[in-house]
């Protein structure tokens, strides 16, 4: 199983979004998403997801909160895989240039309109409910068969 992280930061009703359009071969090749990546050996969900968020846009993000887990089996056709979903609003720096795709803050009204996984248009706006969520989302050659959720 791959263990990974998800961050959505915040700021002014926008939201920092990657859209992937620059790694060859990356499953998420034209998608729009948070920035987030797997752990490391020896690393807790929080050091990844601030770790992956610097490495990422230069921003370190401070006290990011934890809104959910969802899991994604054999979601590249081959692994199973766990993701702890964030938010940040708290954060310092500038952006930096991304090598996975291109960053740019998105209006919160206009995000659900990107090119996000079907999924991801399903559990977005579970972020800002006060709810955590537990969830499964099934994709077979990445399209969304099905999904379960429960919240806590």
């Amino acid at each position: 199983m791959k263990v990974s992280t998800l961050c959505y930061i915040k700021q002014n009703n926008q939201t920092l979004m990657l859209h992937r359009i620059k790694k060859e071969n990356d499953i998420h090749k034209n998608k729009w998403n948070g920035l987030g990546g797997k752990l490391e050996r020896g690393e807790s969900p929080e050091e990844c997801v601030k770790r992956e968020v610097f490495e990422e846009s230069g921003l370190i993000i401070e006290s990011p909160n934890l809104h959910g887990v969802i899991t994604f089996p054999k979601f590249d056709g081959i692994d199973d895989w766990i993701v702890f979903v964030y938010t940040a609003n708290n954060f310092e720096g500038n952006l930096i240039e991304c090598n996975e795709g291109k960053l740019d803050w998105v209006s919160d009204d206009q995000l659900l309109k990107l090119n996000l996984w079907e999924g991801d248009k399903i559990f977005i706006p579970w972020l800002t409910q006060d709810k955590f969520f537990s969830a499964k989302f099934i994709y077979e050659k990445k399209k969304l068969i099905n999904y379960d959720v429960i919240f806590y």
